[in-house]
């Protein structure tokens, strides 16, 4: 068995010693290599899907890992019990659902130790979603595979945080900050594709003609999106 480069950066996200719970398992690909690399002592696979949860199953027993890995049919972490997990893993899924997942077990997740992410889309919302949370991220990696990028962190449960529209919190939430202060490369390769595929999108709204409300406020919105590239790209110049 051999983790994808993204999955891979999530699982070396996980603290080691920690039980982790990985909800929207799939496969169960990332518990059996925590286990079997010794860096979980137990796994809870976790999947609203009876189908992807009896795949996962499978793969658990072919490996000889029932006795550390428990497969659970589960709506986000319903089934996980208060403090019986240290890490929680949510991959390969929308910003919106995970926030959805997060707001609704929130009472179990803000007992434990830590949280491994990789958002798929909506990420500048999730990220100001966890800020206002009071989640501190502590860590984050970026990857690049197949033609696509993924963020990839880990938080930690803090105390609520107030609202914050500074310009420097915006761009955090855009690009994120860690990525930003220690000059990922992936993120910089990121940006400059942004950057490209954003001038072509103003070209296009700028020759369709600002004549109606909904195309100068689109105009608008990539006069913004590009000033913020170009102010996080200017942090790789120094």
């Amino acid at each position: 068995m051999e983790l994808s480069e993204r999955l891979m950066a999530v699982a070396r996200m996980v603290t080691r010693g920690n039980v982790a719970c990985d909800t929207g398992c799939d496969h169960g690909y990332v518990s059996i290599y925590l286990v079997r690399e010794k860096i979980c002592p137990k796994a809870i696979a976790m999947d609203l899907r009876p189908g992807p949860l009896s795949r996962a199953g499978e793969h658990i027993a072919m490996y000889g890992f029932g006795d550390y890995i428990e497969t659970r049919l589960s709506d986000g972490v319903d089934a996980l019990q208060p403090k019986e997990a240290d890490t929680l893993i949510l991959a390969g899924m929308g910003g919106r659902l995970m926030e959805s997942i997060i707001t609704g077990g929130m009472s179990k997740i803000s007992l434990m130790k830590e949280l491994v992410l990789q958002p798929q889309s909506e990420i500048p919302m999730f990220r100001k979603f966890l800020r206002k949370k009071g989640f501190i991220t502590c860590r984050e990696n970026m990857i690049f595979e197949d033609g696509k990028f993924y963020p990839v962190m880990r938080v930690i449960p803090g105390s609520t945080e107030t609202q914050d529209v500074s310009p420097d919190r915006e761009l955090e939430d855009r690009y994120g900050g860690i990525l930003l202060r220690e000059r990922h490369p992936v993120l910089e390769k990121y940006l400059y594709m942004e950057k490209e595929n954003l001038e072509e999108l103003r070209r296009r709204v700028e020759s369709a003609g600002i004549r109606s409300e909904k195309n100068r406020r689109r105009a608008e919105e990539m006069r913004r999106e590009l000033s913020l590239n170009e102010e996080a790209l200017r942090v790789f110049l120094y």
